[in-house]
């Protein structure tokens, strides 16, 4: 299976609005679009998105370009501050899925999926979309195969 993860776009500034609703900018929606090209082709079964605004602005504008059909899984697991094991007792064998989330999350995430463990966190830079490659989503058994940044 292969496992997309994606950061958000760039978003509004800290203290402009609660943090859940920052909302993207206009150079985070051009990032968004430019990660969104590197999925193009790809066969995924699902879109889960944070809950955040600038994540469900990021996945819908993912959703758009690929012209995917299914409708976008909104979950409660892909906050900012959730423990990246919290996110593995959600993913299973379902096919090539998309993750819209958040840093810290989506850097630690990746550590642990690659590595078994929290103290090796991946850089992400907004609208970063890793791909990792596996058997199955558990920590430290997938590969990194690349993290692409617009």
């Amino acid at each position: 299976m292969k496992l997309w993860v994606l950061r958000h776009g760039e978003a509004e500034p800290y203290g402009a609005r609660p943090d859940p609703e920052r909302a993207l900018t206009a150079h985070g929606r051009e990032e968004v679009l430019r990660s969104a090209a590197q999925l193009i082709g790809q066969p995924l079964s699902a879109i889960y998105a944070s809950p955040y605004l600038r994540a469900q602005q990021t996945a819908l504008l993912v959703r758009q370009a690929l012209g995917f059909q299914p409708e976008l899984i909104t979950v409660d697991w892909l906050t900012p501050d959730t423990r990246p094991q919290k996110v593995l007792e959600h993913l299973d064998d379902q096919g090539d899925v998309l993750l819209v989330s958040h840093n810290p999350l989506v850097g630690s995430l990746l550590g642990l999926l690659q590595h078994g463990h929290l103290q090796q966190p991946e850089q992400v830079k907004t609208a970063g979309l890793a791909e990792l490659e596996g058997d199955l989503p558990l920590a430290g058994v997938m590969m990194l195969k690349g993290i692409k940044h617009p």
